[in-house]
């Protein structure tokens, strides 16, 4: 009787990790450069003397949709898109070095280059960017140079500042993407730059994330947990029947 609740009850508690990841993947449908993560379910033996017999259900995030979202048109000077495979190299809330696909950039009050959501943009040395203060007819070209004209400079002079940090693995299974929604080396090194990776200025890539498909897989994983819990309410109900028989006997 044991092995019909071990089952179900590990099946019930993968439920909420699936939910999770699909939940996640739903919240972000809006949020530019998003990919979305891949969720997997598969039985798993017990490694154990004591309960060779027994096995449970494991949820998994095998890997992410690294496919290119709608790309949108801002015409504003600072949102840029990647164009093709590539990432945004970035410094993370602890210092770090990571990478996004989120190209809405802004300008702090100390001239610091930054993500709408904080992140220092970097250059292609791997430090912040810093830009004068009052700069004018901003423009970053598809390599990432960043240029513009100076408070009270020629309006002929465009001057070139920094460069972006573009970034491309060789391979996506050289990276993995943390609970923050940025990406970073599987083995803590950092990315080289990348001078085949071209942006598109004044745009913006939307989040990959379906969200019919995500609804849809929410409905499942809902009626999975049904399932298991029905499983559940059997075992229980076959046990208090045993218990009958026996006291009978």
């Amino acid at each position: 009787m044991d092995k019909l609740l071990w089952v179900a009850m590990s099946g019930a508690k993968e439920n909420f990790h699936s939910l999770a990841v699909r939940s996640n993947n739903l919240a972000n449908s809006g949020t530019t450069g998003f990919k979305a993560d891949f969720e997997n379910s598969r039985a798993m033996s017990v490694f154990a003397d004591a309960y060779p017999t027994r096995a449970f259900a494991m949820t998994e995030r095998p890997g992410y949709n690294m496919d290119g979202g709608a790309i949108e048109t801002t015409d504003r000077e600072l949102d840029i898109a990647i164009d093709g495979d590539g990432f945004i190299a970035v410094n993370d809330k602890s210092g770090s070095e990571a990478y996004t696909r989120y190209g809405s950039l802004d300008i702090d009050v100390e001239g610091n280059l930054i993500t709408s959501n904080g992140l220092n943009v970097l250059n292609e040395d791997g430090e912040p960017i810093v830009l004068p203060a009052m700069l004018a007819d901003i423009t970053i070209s598809k390599d990432g140079v960043i240029s513009g004209r100076p408070q009270g400079g020629d309006s002929n002079v465009i001057e070139e500042y920094a460069r972006i940090k573009l970034v491309k693995p060789e391979n996506y299974k050289d990276i993995e993407k943390g609970y923050d929604g940025l990406f970073r080396r599987v083995d803590g090194t950092t990315l080289a730059q990348e001078n085949t990776v071209r942006v598109r200025n004044g745009m913006l890539e939307q989040s990959n994330v379906n969200p019919v498909e995500e609804l849809t897989n929410l409905i499942r994983i809902q009626r999975q947990y049904d399932a298991t819990v029905k499983l559940m309410e059997t075992a229980n109900q076959m046990d208090e029947r045993q218990n009958m028989i026996l006291t009978y006997e």
